[in-house]
């Protein structure tokens, strides 16, 4: 009934892809429709409605810049610290870095002052549940953690919701708190549920909301409700084409449905976008949106076959000599696209000598969990490559990140500690296997494979920089063993549809395993996915099978 009402609700709205007509908003030039009334001077209404429709697209540093304006205009004007208070926070992020969290709590406190500012404050009742909510996460953030904070907010955004039923924005922040405190690994992803269900009760009145949208798409992101998800992503860039983050964010749902050219496509626009936005600047970083598209954008190359294109990515990452910030987009797409490029194409030796850069201002230390992408294909390569000291090392730094991020709770539902485990035992396992013991080798194999399914994948990836499944598949296969191999595939594929090298295995073990209709069936899907350029090994004997 769930699917079914959702459905119903993404078709009445969807209509033709032609203008995008504000309904029960104020259309903000590219950026959607809002209508968040506020106490503040009159004419400053448009400018904090700007600040709020860049919150729904995390477009967080101009947000932050459009609450600071109104707060420069109108000193006594509390929402306009809301504001700013609430772009320190991000949900689906990471928890707070300690100069936002001290940021954050500072324009929360002065929020919060001039509500109870006696006669002389103009905060309205709504206002001040807005603040106060916000005002929950901040207030002890030194002996709360993050999650328990998290999960404190949403329940006053909850609250909030109830006590005013027709403030739009109440409800849509209320989901993306819910979004914020979901557990990935939940199976039957209940808290999105709830999510999806707020927003769609909401979209048939504003479907140019770009927080509805937004938040939908990261309601269905995941293998099972991704297919929910493909008319918000579709709608989502029309509705604000100004942000960055809403030309790359549908790409999470083309990512989970295999639709690589669609990715391509919003990927090659949010970078465009980025770099627009920091010319502007004057700064010449390279911005954060742009390194998180240019992950994606890798990815999808690589799900081609595009070779050529995916080197160009890299390359552009390997000679970049300044970033926005070392912040969790950044550091992860530094980490993943050269770890992408090496592993996909199978150049082991080329993935065993990876090292992370050390002249972009990032202390790797902070980040163990992207570092660790970096010892997984070390680890890999080396093993595959017949070093097995080199691997050996590398399995120790896994290990070593794993005890690190296992020390302390995680700052949201996200399990980093367990998805850098599912590396460590699938490293494990490629050791084992160069050492000759098979039988251990599976075992790892499997163990990491599970794992990883179990924690799912964090939303600032496009996926595994090599899935621990496919690394199972291909030991079967190499163990002469096709059937299983097939079955391993397929389950790969399943979790993330339209992999190249997955679909190339298919292909390879059911022909092996005397299955030639489906080997055909599988090389035809390389065929059709696979740029005409792709010389790779597996592309060309997908395509003799697909032949036969």
């Amino acid at each position: 009934m769930f699917q079914r009402n959702l459905v119903i609700a993404m078709l009445f709205v969807s209509g033709s892809p032609g203008a995008l007509v504000a309904e029960g908003g104020h259309t903000i030039e590219g950026l959607g429709a809002v209508s968040f009334p506020v106490s503040c001077r009159p004419e400053l209404t448009p400018a904090f409605e700007r600040g709020v429709a860049l919150l729904h697209s995390f477009e967080y540093v101009a947000a932050r810049e459009a609450f600071e304006r109104v707060a420069a205009d109108d000193p006594a004007c509390a929402m306009a610290q809301w504001g700013v208070s609430m772009s320190h926070f991000h949900p689906l992020w990471a928890a707070p870095t300690a100069a936002e969290l001290a940021a954050g709590l500072a324009a929360s406190t002065r929020a919060a002052e001039l509500a109870g500012a006696g006669p002389a404050s103009r905060v309205t009742e709504r206002e001040s549940g807005y603040i106060a909510a916000i005002g929950s996460f901040w207030s002890d953030a030194g002996a709360a953690d993050h999650k328990t904070r998290a999960a404190r907010y949403r329940d006053a955004m909850a609250g909030h919701s109830l006590r005013f039923p027709e403030d739009a924005d109440a409800a849509v922040f209320h989901a993306l708190a819910i979004l914020g405190t979901a557990p990935p690994a939940d199976p039957e992803h209940k808290m999105q549920k709830q999510a999806a269900a707020i927003l769609s009760s909401w979209l048939p009145r504003l479907p140019n909301h770009p927080g509805i949208t937004h938040y939908s798409i990261h309601a269905f992101d995941s293998p099972e409700l991704a297919y929910l998800g493909l008319d918000a992503a579709r709608r989502y860039a029309r509705i604000a084409p100004a942000a960055a983050h809403a030309l790359h964010m549908p790409s999470h749902i083309f990512v989970r449905l295999g639709l690589w050219p669609e990715t391509i496509a919003s990927n090659l626009d949010a970078a465009a976008s980025a770099r627009a936005a920091i010319a502007r600047a004057g700064s010449g970083k390279v911005a954060l949106e742009e390194l998180h598209a240019l992950d994606y954008l890798a990815y999808a190359y690589l799900q081609e076959g595009d070779d050529e294109r995916a080197r160009a990515v890299a390359e552009k990452v390997a000679g970049t000599t300044a970033i926005e910030a070392a912040a969790l987009q950044a550091t992860y797409g530094l980490a993943a696209i050269p770890a992408r490029y090496a592993l996909e194409r199978r150049q082991w030796s080329e993935a065993a000598a990876l090292e992370l850069p050390t002249n972009l201002g990032v202390d790797w230390a902070k980040f163990p969990q992207m570092a660790a992408i970096h010892s997984y294909a070390r680890a890999v390569g080396a093993a595959k490559s017949g070093d097995q000291v080199a691997a050996g090392a590398a399995i120790a730094e896994l290990a070593a990140f794993h005890q690190s991020l296992g020390k302390a709770p995680p700052p949201g539902p996200y399990d980093w500690a367990a998805s850098v485990e599912s590396l460590r035992l699938a490293a494990a396992g490629c050791l084992e296997q160069a050492r000759g013991n098979d039988a251990e080798a599976l075992k790892l194999l499997r163990s990491g494979a599970d794992l990883a399914d179990k924690v799912g994948k964090h939303p600032v990836t496009p996926g595994t920089v090599l899935p621990q499944r496919e690394l199972l598949a291909d030991l079967l296969l190499e163990l002469g063993r096709p059937r299983e191999a097939l079955q391993e595939y397929e389950a790969s594929l399943a979790v993330a549809p339209n992999r190249l090298h997955a679909l190339a295995g298919a292909a390879r073990a059911a022909d092996r395993a005397g299955e030639a209709a489906r080997a055909r069936t599988f090389g035809n899907l390389v065929s059709a996915l696979a740029s005409p350029a792709s010389t790779r090994p597996e592309v060309v004997e997908a395509r003799a099978l697909a032949g036969r």
